[in-house]
């Protein structure tokens, strides 16, 4: 379903780094470490309700005395389309449970966040069933896309130049341009 954007990033990213994930019962998910020229890097999908994920993370941030300025969630966004990405620090819940409880349990929102977009079904009483149904197959490609793009991310955060990984992250395809108008040939109206 679409609420899996974030675990696909993780999956991916776990493939690129070479490890796998395995159950871990002390941090509530499924855990891997990958240990990089700059240090270890803990990967982390929890596998409890999705509106106790803090549970885990903070678990995990508490025994590795991992700061919250250290630690990047990936998740579904409902305010960006498909195919849209967003890498920020800090900043509210927007609803989202999963956030809601991140940030009770870390005391602090001032986390890192990768925002995928999902898309919005247009009524909210329509979000549960639209978050837990599978995307059709032009989504889930503009996803996974955006999963693409946010991968090449990875060497400037793990180096903490977050500046630079947003600027890669925030990257758009440049646009066609409109055809010049040759304002020698246009005719007096």
């Amino acid at each position: 379903p679409r609420h899996n954007a974030g675990f696909w990033y993780i999956a991916d990213l776990a493939r690129k780094l070479g490890v796998y994930l395995q159950p871990d019962r002390a941090y509530h998910g499924l855990v891997a470490r990958a240990n990089t020229a700059q240090g270890p890097v803990w990967l982390l999908q929890p596998q409890t309700y999705m509106n106790l994920s803090g549970k885990s993370v903070s678990a995990l941030a508490r025994f590795f005395k991992i700061n919250p300025d250290e630690i990047l969630v990936v998740h579904d966004e409902l305010d960006l389309l498909p195919g849209q990405v967003k890498l920020k620090k800090g900043g509210g819940h927007g609803g989202h449970n999963g956030l809601r409880d991140i940030h009770a349990q870390l005391g602090t929102p001032d986390y890192w966040r990768l925002r995928l977009g999902i898309g919005h079904p247009g009524v909210k009483h329509e979000v549960a069933n639209y978050v837990l149904r599978k995307p059709p197959q032009s989504e889930r490609e503009a996803i996974f896309k955006c999963i693409d793009l946010a991968l090449t991310a990875t060497e400037p955060m793990l180096l903490g130049d977050l500046n630079k990984a947003v600027a890669l992250v925030h990257a758009q395809p440049p646009r066609p341009k409109p055809p010049r108008k040759d304002p020698a040939s246009a005719k007096p109206g």
